[in-house]
């Protein structure tokens, strides 16, 4: 078909992972800011120019990192185990999506900003999350417009937003967890 993807050679896909192993294996040690694309270069035992034939630029590199990251993360919500994942009542789910992409989203604020343009978040990635809180309020009941009820609930989980929270105005995690939900048991109406 004319708008599928071709599909990727089984040695560039191999060449990809080891690429990704080696950047996520010296984010662990150093830190986002401080990886460089030589140092994926060195560590994956390529030429730089291959690491930049792959990912285009270091924000291309952050984000192939954030898109497997979320991958992972859709996964656990569509399949892992509950609360986060299928078996658990709808409000236990929502509650659990909501702190879990809290967590997910401090743990990789620093690669999120070195994403950059190139990282912001794609639309798939976007459209999974608001897709999954609506599933979960029309679980719920939920009366009312619920693409933009969806859409408030998920404000206070973007980055930007627990970065301001947690740095600036030094609000404890568990402290924006709680209040997080408190507004979704507002939303539902329990």
């Amino acid at each position: 078909m004319a708008d599928q993807r071709p599909r990727e050679r089984s040695d560039a896909a191999r060449n990809r992972e080891v690429l990704l192993a080696a950047a996520d294996h010296l984010i662990g040690r150093r830190g986002v800011r401080a990886v460089t694309m030589e140092d994926v270069a060195a560590q994956a035992g390529v030429g730089k120019g291959t690491v930049f034939r792959r990912f285009d630029s270091r924000e291309g590199l952050m984000a192939a990192l954030l898109d497997r990251s979320e991958t992972a993360w859709q996964a656990e919500v569509l399949s892992g185990p509950p609360p986060l994942g299928p078996g658990a009542p709808p409000l236990e789910r929502l509650l659990a999506f909501g702190h879990s992409r809290m967590a997910v989203n401090l743990l990789h604020a620093e690669l999120i900003e070195a994403s950059g343009r190139a990282g912001t978040r794609s639309y798939a990635a976007v459209s999974f999350t608001a897709m999954h809180v609506r599933y979960l309020l029309g679980e719920l009941g939920v009366r009312g417009d619920i693409a933009i009820l969806a859409t408030a609930l998920l404000a206070p989980l973007e980055v930007v937003i627990l970065l301001q929270q947690t740095g600036t105005e030094q609000i404890p995690l568990d402290r924006i967890q709680i209040g997080w939900d408190d507004l979704v048991r507002r939303v539902v109406g329990c």
